[in-house]
């Protein structure tokens, strides 16, 4: 199978002479040792207005050939490995280089440089949020009791919906080993700011102070607060009453209505996994999850911060 290999500077030579003496293509690629459609190629390519001269050609053939790849340096590495341990996915990380320092990693060469770090007995891999396949879950329904007053989310503005604002919250408990201890998540729609409260009793009384506790010192960016059917929300009509918000009830078994905390469940069980014990959480370690999580930036951000969406503010992250 033939080759394609770039014409040299010395054929280059050989054209300009052997043209000039009259000979035709398939001569001239005869003498040279390529096929005659490259020296067509090169002739129509590579000439000036005064004609084919071989020292231009050769100039003009460099300036097209691609530039040598910038390889990642050693300290652009390093500041990926920090952002890895900061348990940021090569997607955020790769974006907000990218975004913030004009670095261009992509997160696929990110992950072949965990991998080769595993292979090498390196721990970056553990830093990773999915370290096993994911199962389908099989169970009956929790059969919870009716919660009166409930404003369904349909009866929910339309700009909820489409995150136009920021001050829409969604609201859950998170569970801890053997159902006993719980921990308050709550998740605003547009800028996916997080706030966590351990609870010391999953009760409506408990929940309700705790919720009222977090977002009282920002009530300026609450307008709506929206949950499942928990029976630990039943005081919604005091919460909605101290907090002056609306409250809204997906419907039943429709985590989807609640997308943006359920995601944020599901990036918690990194750090407090489903067989946690709470009561050993401490909430200095509560702090600094809720700093990590705001701190990192989302592709659906375009790689802001949610910390910097909800104060509309720019941190600098990778410096």
């Amino acid at each position: 199978m033939r080759t394609y290999h770039q014409l040299t500077r010395t054929q280059r030579y050989q054209i300009y002479a052997l043209k000039k003496t009259n000979h035709s293509l398939a001569e001239i690629a005869t003498v040279i040792g390529a096929h005659k459609s490259s020296v067509s190629r090169e002739l129509k390519r590579n000439r000036g207005q005064r004609g084919y001269r071989p020292q231009q050609a050769q100039a003009l053939a460099e300036q097209r050939r691609p530039k040598a790849v910038v390889r990642i340096t050693s300290q652009e590495w390093t500041r990926v490995e920090r952002l890895l341990r900061q348990e940021w996915s090569p997607e955020q990380i790769s974006g907000r280089l990218r975004k913030e320092q004009g670095i261009r990693i992509s997160h696929e060469w990110i992950y072949q440089y965990v991998l080769a770090d595993k292979q090498a007995g390196g721990d970056l891999y553990k830093h990773l949020r999915c370290q096993k396949k994911r199962r389908k879950r099989y169970g009956s329904y929790e059969r919870r009791g009716t919660l009166p007053n409930c404003r369904s989310i349909e009866e929910r503005p339309a700009l909820v919906q489409a995150r136009k604002r920021l001050g829409d919250w969604e609201v859950d408990t998170l569970l801890g080993t053997q159902q006993k201890q719980a921990m308050l998540t709550l998740t605003e729609r547009k800028s996916r700011f997080t706030l966590l409260g351990k609870l010391s009793r999953r009760t409506a009384g408990a929940v309700r102070q705790r919720l009222c506790q977090l977002l009282l010192p920002i009530q300026d960016k609450v307008h709506t607060l929206t949950s499942d059917h928990g029976k630990e929300f039943a005081e919604h009509e005091l919460i909605a009453q101290t907090l002056h918000l609306q409250f809204y009830f997906a419907h039943p078994y429709a985590a989807w209505e609640r997308g943006t905390n359920e995601n944020t469940n599901g990036l918690l069980r990194q750090y407090f996994p489903k067989k946690s014990d709470f009561k050993t959480i401490s909430n200095k370690k509560i702090e600094h999850t809720t700093s990590k999580l705001n701190f990192r930036p989302r592709k659906t951000l375009r790689f802001k911060t949610p910390f910097e969406v909800f104060y509309n503010t720019t941190v600098a992250l990778t410096t």
